[in-house]
Formats: C-alpha cells, structure tokens, sequence
C-alpha cells in the first residue's frame, strides 16, 4: 500500500509566454495548507491570475491577427472591383477603336478593303435578287427612290447598313451572317414588308406587282425567295447603352470565367463594333429604336470576338451566343462550330472611311488605353502586395492559435494535477 502521507505530486506550472523551462511545485498530500501554495504569487500575480491574464493577452492577439486578415481581405475584394472595372473600360474602347493589327487568318485573301461603292457594286451584280432591283432603282433614281410608294418604308440592306474599322473584321462578320442575310432588305413597319410582295385570291404571288413587277419593269426577273427583316418586329435589346458613347454601344455584361476574370483574349462584342451612321441611331424604328438595338442585336445577339482560335475556345465556358476570333474561326451557337478554310467573301460590310463618325481620333483612343492598362499594371501589383501581407498575417494567427491552444492544454493540465491534489486525503 502507498503512504498518503507521504504522497507528492510533480505539477507543471507555466510561467510566462517566453519561457520553455517547466516549473514544479511539491505538493505534500498531507498537508492541506500546501494544496494553496499553487496559488502563491509569481512576479506579483497568483498563478491562476497569471493564467487568466496570458489566456486574455492571446485572445486579444489572435483577434487582432483576425482582423488584419479581414482587413487584408477587403482591400484585395476592393482592388479586384477597381480591377475588373478597367478590365471593362479598356474592352469598351476596343470595341469602340477596333484596330487592324490583329490575328488574321493563315489562308486569309489579302484583298485591299472593301468601300461603300464596292459593296453596292457587289450587291447589284447579284442581278436577279430583290437587293439587287433595290439597289439598282437607287442607283437610277437617287433619292427619288424613297418617295416611291414600293420602297419608301425600305431603310435599305444589311450589308450597307453598317461599316467596320477593321476589314478582317468586316469579312469574318459578313461570312458568319451568310450572303442571304447580307442581302436581306431592312423595312421599319409591317405595312412596308407587306408591299413588297402581293397575292391573288388563290395565294399566289403577283407577279405584275411589288418588287416582282418593278424588277420586270427593267429586265431583272426575280426568282426565288429572299429575306425581309421588319424592325418593328424585332425584339429590341432592353438593357442600357455605355455612357457618354456618341455610337450608342450596348452596355452588355462582358463574359467572366468561374474565377470572375475576364476571358484571355476577348475583343468585344459584335454588336457594338459596328459603326453607324448618326442618322440611324436614333429613333429610326417605327417603335422609337435604333439600328443598333433592333437590327444589329437581332443578327449577332451577344456574339463574342476574340484575338485567336485558341483564346476562343478557352472561353467555351463563358460563350453563350456564338463566337469568333480574329483568325478565321467561328462558333455559329453552343455545339456548333464552322471548320474549314475561311471563305473569300465578295459582299462584305464596307470599311469605315477616314471620315468617320467617331468623336475621337485613334491617337486619343490608344493614349487613353495606354493609360488604363498602366493603372490596370499598378492594380495589380497592389493586389499582389495585399496578398502578400493576407498570407503573412494567416500564418501569424495560426501560430498564435497553435501556442493558445498549446497554453490552454498545459494550463488545464495544471488545473487538473490541482484539483487531484485536492481530492486526495
């Protein structure tokens, strides 16, 4: 049998945060005055004092560690925001001031652009299409033509309805549109669609009337169908325009990969590359819209241009509408892409002149990209510096967590040797 008188028990006592060497008390089972001794005072605080006040000082650092990394946190959340913003004002003006020096296609026909003459001169070699008669009776008529009851609700066709900075460009939307849509005659109403073409009582076309007659009223018999888009039909884009943009550009979401940033190599949208003229951006519709928001938006949607092949189908994810990249390849829609050799398009929109409609001369607009990519390079380094000091702080605060835990684990080891002594007779 063991003697409780005689009984002692080693117990570890912490004494500050800085010192590794352990302490230990002989506590004498006999006499119970001994049991109090544990409390005896160390550097001027009872040990249970000292317990307390070293658990509070590493709580208030570990909360103070907590609250750097939050704060390290919100500054990179920001930055990021600030980031992404310029991401989309640089996007903005390349799709306003879309240049040619980018990617074309390997197989590419190095044709000198096409003007606004050469796109009417392709459009009436196509004799016998109803663009064809349209174009040939404005080219005879000038602007008389619009005053005839037949065509005066006739706006025009698609392939001279609008013009791009960038022939490649230009040749890459007009073979994505196809040679029917490129000839397709634009009307503002109802009304004008239904002049073009009229019926007998049995519902066959009257061929005496309509563009059917006015092309056999000068040697252009038309054949077979062709397209009429009707812009009051047309479900118009509904979101805003980008602020201060004298084309009107749609102020459409620009794509984002699952970790929030912008695709590698995204141009812009379609849609907003094209230019047009002032006269057809405001209010041209029947229903109060514009070119840009009822025509071009029902024919290219949210279709996205991307610098090469590859940046195009890195984006898959994120490619809704269509897409098509600078080197000659083309997604018609989710699951259907166009293979094979770019084609030698003949009708494609024209090139915009020199004297174009943009308020900005090209030396302004990349003076100002230059600017935003250099405050975009100085973004970035701030968000690499904010991670920085995030993952310093995470360290410090798993490391105070570890020696918290570590004293908490000694102090009620401690606790526990105390309260056995106690029980003990």
């Amino acid at each position: 049998m063991f003697q409780q008188n005689n009984m002692q028990l080693a117990i570890r006592i912490p004494t500050s945060p800085a010192q590794d060497s352990s302490q230990y008390m002989q506590v004498d089972q006999s006499d119970k005055s001994l049991v109090m001794s544990g409390d005896m005072q160390n550097g001027g605080f009872t040990h249970a004092e000292y317990i307390f006040n070293f658990s509070k000082k590493l709580e208030e650092d570990l909360q103070t560690f907590g609250m750097k990394i939050k704060q390290h946190e919100d500054n990179i959340k920001f930055l990021k925001t600030q980031k992404n913003k310029l991401d989309e004002s640089i996007l903005d003006l390349q799709g306003k001031y879309h240049s040619s020096g980018t990617p074309v296609a390997e197989n590419e026909v190095h044709s000198h652009p096409q003007s606004e003459e050469e796109t009417m001169e392709q459009i009436m070699r196509q004799e016998m299409s109803a663009a064809g008669i349209i174009c040939r009776l404005n080219t005879h008529h000038g602007i008389q033509a619009y005053n005839i009851t037949l065509t005066k609700d006739v706006l025009g066709i698609v392939a001279r309805l609008g013009k791009l900075d960038d022939d490649n460009l230009g040749r890459l939307l007009s073979e994505y549109l196809g040679m029917e849509t490129m000839l397709a005659i634009v009307c503002r109403t109802y009304d004008g669609v239904k002049m073009l073409e009229t019926y007998d009582k049995e519902g066959c076309i009257n061929k005496s009337s309509g563009l059917h007659g006015l092309g056999a009223s000068i040697g252009r018999n038309l054949d077979g169908r062709f397209l009429v888009i009707c812009l009051e039909h047309l479900r118009p884009y509904a979101g805003d325009f980008i602020p201060n943009d004298p084309q009107r550009r749609l102020d459409l979401l620009k794509p984002r990969l699952p970790n929030g940033e912008c695709p590698p190599g995204f141009v812009g949208f379609a849609v907003n590359m094209i230019n047009i003229d002032s006269t057809h951006l405001f209010c041209f519709a029947a229903n109060g819209y514009g070119l840009r928001e009822t025509l071009f938006y029902s024919l290219f949607s949210r279709l996205q241009v991307y610098k090469t092949r590859g940046d195009m189908l890195q984006a898959l994810p994120c490619i809704s509408d269509g897409a098509l990249s600078l080197d000659g390849g083309i997604i018609k829609a989710n699951g259907l892409f166009c293979l094979g050799n770019q084609e030698d398009v003949q009708l494609r929109f024209p090139k915009a002149s020199m004297k174009s409609s943009l308020p900005e001369s090209y030396i302004e607009s990349e003076r100002q990209m230059k600017e935003l990519k250099w405050k975009k390079e100085k973004m970035i380094e701030d968000i690499k510096r904010e991670q920085a000091l995030l993952n310093n702080s995470k360290l410090n605060f798993d490391r105070k967590k570890a020696e918290f835990l570590k004293f908490l684990a000694e102090s009620s080891s401690y606790a526990a040797q105390q309260q056995l002594s106690v029980k003990l007779p």
